[in-house]
């Protein structure tokens, strides 16, 4: 996949009437929609194949799939069904499970992402131990896909390091967490930004002012 200006937005707004005004400023500026449960949940899935059809973006659908392998099949086929282009999967639940969220994909010729760690405080606790392993397994099995944290610079790009120069990573946590884009985007392909962007006031300005930084 392709980002354009290296930013996705993480779309996690409830509001139909909100959604749409978010998405009317800034999809000039990207190419790529990450939507998780709030949306979805909200919505409906259907909301995935609208939003893909009217503004001709890329979809993913951040559902960190954690389950055993029949029901992550199950799950990418319905998700990916529904018009994502590509789908967050967790790593942590081993070999297994994640070969089933990849076979499921590729039937559709579609992606997946693995998660190998994220960007909250929080996942130092169980994540941050074995993160560099699911990036390991993940290069064993062939993905070429990954999701690693903004808010570590020193783990993104460790993660980096193991997954190579070819492979995609994109990275949670910039802006209201504390993630710079501009560091980020140093070891990631794309950055993912939501708060700072559909909270504000004016998105369209917030995003903006974020590729400026990016230039500078």
């Amino acid at each position: 996949m392709k980002f354009k200006n290296k930013i996705i937005l993480a779309l996690d707004t409830e509001e139909e009437k909100e959604t749409y005004n978010v998405l009317n400023d800034v999809t000039e500026h990207l190419n790529t929609i990450k939507i998780g449960y709030p949306l979805t949940l909200s919505l409906g899935p259907q909301i995935i194949k609208k939003i893909k059809e009217e503004y001709d973006v890329q979809i993913i659908a951040d559902f960190k799939v954690a389950d055993i392998d029949a029901t992550n099949e199950k799950i990418v086929t319905t998700t990916l069904n529904w018009g994502a282009d590509a789908i967050i999967v967790h790593g942590f639940t081993g070999e297994d499970s994640v070969q089933a969220c990849q076979k499921a994909a590729q039937k559709q010729n579609k992606e997946i992402f693995l998660l190998t760690e994220m960007s909250h405080p929080g996942a130092d606790k169980f994540l941050k131990p074995v993160s560099l392993e699911i990036a390991k397994m993940g290069v064993e099995l062939g993905i070429t896909n990954y999701v690693a944290p903004a808010t570590k610079l020193d783990r993104l790009k460790k993660i980096r390091e193991i997954v190579g120069k070819d492979s995609t990573i994109i990275s949670p946590g910039v802006g209201t967490q504390g993630g710079s884009a501009k560091q980020t985007l140093k070891y990631a392909n794309a950055a993912i930004i939501g708060r700072s962007i559909y909270n504000s006031p004016k998105p369209r300005e917030a995003l903006e002012d974020i590729i400026n930084s990016i230039k500078d």
